[in-house]
């Protein structure tokens, strides 16, 4: 597929870490003199902007994570006066307070050319009819993709989350060409067309680009089984900029091109805070290094993914993420044993009698630890003898024993039980919390 920007993309290395230090140092310069909290942090830590001589020297800077962002609620990690900022978004909120992010017009413009890099990437074209069904408003992910793909010269049917009958009726008379939105949204779309009479297969979709939450390798098959289309994972967070920081490429959908003239990515170790080397699986931070309105620095993102410096068969040269495998802060510790939704998910993929919607029940039972793995039957299973799915029940739980190391108690629930989401979907309630 052609590459959106090639002079940036297919860059030497060494021409691009000369970029990034450049940029490092402009912006660590900006935020030392706009950003209190900054400042202050630097003075801690015993460190001065100019004390950044190289890339290696960012280790000496601290860490950012959510809490200062809250603590700092709204406006206080802004770096340009809001008269300057023409666009807010913010995080829901569920956990604290909402994380809120700025832009200014040319973060706008930056976003845009960095989502049109990842549309072309994911496959589409000026050629191409985009049904955007990511969620507008203060997510982020709609209007990513909205200027993105206009930025790319596609069309954009702008039909955000929700009125799931309409969007199918929309995707067989409009005959849009690419599909975006989150993963599990996309999949009750899928459903939802099913029940309806209307066949992926003959629709006109050729790529998807699904993101917002992580989501497995089985995951990818059973979306390119049911979509009939090409799937590629996107990666993003408000605090970056929103989608668009990386993206799998189509032809080789072998991890996701950071785009490192924009950021500088590192994976540390959750535990000791210190940088692991490429290859090695750790926490990922991100410094994003030409945001005028928010930028960020050596922020902690909590998600868990390795880094391969190999050129892709692409051609682009930047840095790939491997696929997300969980958060830290989504990381559940049953009786010890450290459990990602991811790994449950990958397991229950593998069985074709069930749907791809599942939930995670975590209680405490007498001070111990009990995980309750709630999962849809397909429809043509439901109607089967007890003893059927008790014997289905127990496979499943001795899969996820021998391939994690937990007990799991299977709960097989009929069609439609587990809540439907427009956005990201509910993958665990821990009632040890509440």
């Amino acid at each position: 597929m052609p590459i959106f920007n090639m002079d940036f993309e297919t860059m030497p290395r060494e021409a691009l870490e000369a970029i990034q230090l450049r940029r490092l140092q402009t912006t660590l310069e900006r935020v030392y003199a706009t950003v209190p909290f900054y400042k202050e942090s630097f003075k801690k830590a015993g460190v001065k902007p100019s004390d950044i001589k190289s890339l290696a020297d960012l280790k000496r800077i601290p860490f950012t994570v959510k809490k200062d962002l809250r603590d700092n609620y709204p406006y206080g990690m802004f770096a340009v006066p809001m008269e300057n900022v023409v666009r807010i978004h913010a995080s829901s909120g569920t956990t604290g307070l909402p994380t809120v992010v700025g832009y200014t017009q040319r973060d706008i413009k930056t976003w845009s050319e960095l989502m049109a890099r990842s549309l072309a990437a994911g496959g589409a074209t000026s050629n191409d009819i985009v049904h955007n069904a990511y969620g507008y408003g203060l997510f982020t992910g709609g209007l990513g993709v909205h200027y993105g793909a206009e930025r790319l010269g596609a069309s954009v049917i702008p039909v955000s989350g929700g009125n799931t009958k309409r969007q199918i009726v929309i995707m067989r008379d409009f005959k849009p060409t690419v599909l975006t939105g989150t993963p599990s949204y996309i999949l009750h779309l899928a459903e939802v067309a099913e029940e309806m009479g209307i066949s992926f297969k003959d629709l006109n979709f050729k790529c998807g680009i699904f993101g917002a939450e992580p989501w497995s390798e089985d995951m990818r098959s059973d979306l390119e089984e049911k979509l009939n289309l090409k799937a590629m994972d996107i990666y993003g967070l408000s605090e970056i900029m929103g989608p668009g920081v990386s993206i799998e490429c189509r032809e080789a959908q072998k991890g996701l091109h950071i785009f490192e003239d924009h950021f500088i990515a590192e994976i540390i170790d959750p535990e000791t805070q210190e940088p692991l080397p490429y290859g090695e699986t750790g926490e990922l931070v991100f410094t994003s290094i030409t945001k005028e309105a928010f930028p960020i620095i050596r922020y902690r993102t909590r998600d868990i993914t390795s880094l391969n410096p190999e050129p892709c068969v692409c051609g682009r040269t930047h840095v790939r993420m491997n696929k997300v495998s969980g958060r830290t802060d989504d990381m559940l510790i049953i009786r010890g044993v450290n459990v990602f939704p991811s790994q449950i998910e990958s397991v229950l993929m593998k069985n074709k009698s069930i749907q791809p919607h599942y939930q995670l029940v975590v209680d405490r039972v007498d001070n111990l630890d009990t995980l309750t793995v709630k999962v849809e039957l397909g429809q043509d299973m439901f109607s089967d003898e007890i003893k059927i799915l008790q014997e289905m029940e127990k496979k499943i739980s001795m899969d996820i024993k021998e391939y994690l190391g937990v007990s799991a108690k299977i709960k097989l629930v009929e069609p439609k039980a587990i809540e439907r989401s427009q956005g990201k979907a509910i993958r665990v309630i821990d009632n040890r919390k509440s």
